[in-house]
């Protein structure tokens, strides 16, 4: 697979370890079918929900970072989408299957509570984040990174000097989602903040890959693992839920340590219609 600079420019040490999940990469990292199985199968166990480290600095994370530039920022449903399909193009990366530089990291992360944390970078800040290990995607000029598991405690310095709260965008209005895509629908009743969502969406897209037959989930590879990202209110949230309890789609329920009541159902993941 080829590895292509990503966020404008290479950036000191460690920046070989970057790649831009751009669809011809993603289509060239699932070339191999059989190694895109094994890293299939493993996403569709499941999380396997063992209890925290008696350490809390050893608790795991997938560190998220949003590309939020001051002048001109790209809309919220488009960052969220590039959110999403970041997490799960880093779950589905060939370097955290077998024998892959990042394995051990990630089954260290999937196999205890899954915890995603989501923070903002603009200028120099975003220019840092391409030398840390994971994987950019950028849907309509939108970007978003996710990066390689690890220790609460161990978080690399330019990623823990980032923002985490406090910053947010509008809601817009993207109009209806393309049905070649899988929709992300977010629970718009809890007014979750950005950051919180995004880490929702993540938490989506693995659970949608997961549950997807690995043929659908190598056709959304080739895609680059483009979704759409829309707010349901009530009555849809309702009709969703219906599709949830009959098997069409799957769901995000929280854990409830930051903004909502644990149990509840954040997200709603629904195939693209055409698979």
């Amino acid at each position: 697979m080829t590895r292509i600079p990503e966020c404008g420019a290479e950036v000191g040490r460690g920046a070989e370890n970057s790649t831009a999940a751009q669809p011809s990469d993603l289509a060239a990292a699932t070339s191999d079918i059989a190694t895109f199985h094994a890293r299939h199968a493993e996403l569709a166990r499941g999380y396997h929900g063992a209890g925290d480290p008696d350490d809390p600095a050893m608790v795991q994370a997938m560190q998220m970072v949003l590309h939020l530039p001051k002048a001109d920022p790209p809309p919220r449903s488009a960052l969220l989408a590039a959110a999403a399909a970041a997490a799960v193009a880093l779950c589905l990366d060939e370097r955290v299957g077998p024998g892959g530089e990042w394995e051990q990291p990630y089954l260290a992360w999937k196999r205890l509570r899954i915890r995603k944390v989501a923070r903002r970078a603009r200028g120099a800040q975003w220019q840092a984040t391409c030398a840390v290990p994971g994987v950019t995607v950028e849907i309509d000029g939108a970007q978003a990174r996710a990066l390689v598991p690890g220790p609460v405690g161990e978080v690399d310095p330019r990623i823990k000097r980032l923002q985490i709260g406090g910053t947010d965008l509008e809601h817009d209005a993207p109009g209806p989602p393309d049905p070649l895509l899988p929709v992300l629908w977010v629970n718009a009743a809890l007014g979750m903040t950005l950051g919180k969502t995004a880490a929702q969406v993540g938490h989506a897209s693995m659970l949608l890959a997961g549950a997807l037959p690995v043929e659908h989930a190598l056709r959304w590879a080739e895609l680059g693992f483009r979704c759409a990202v829309r707010e349901a209110d009530p009555p849809r949230w309702a009709s969703l839920a219906g599709q949830v309890a009959e098997g069409g789609a799957v769901a995000v329920r929280d854990a409830g340590f930051t903004e909502v009541a644990p149990g509840s159902m954040t997200v709603i993941a629904v195939p693209a219609r055409s698979w």
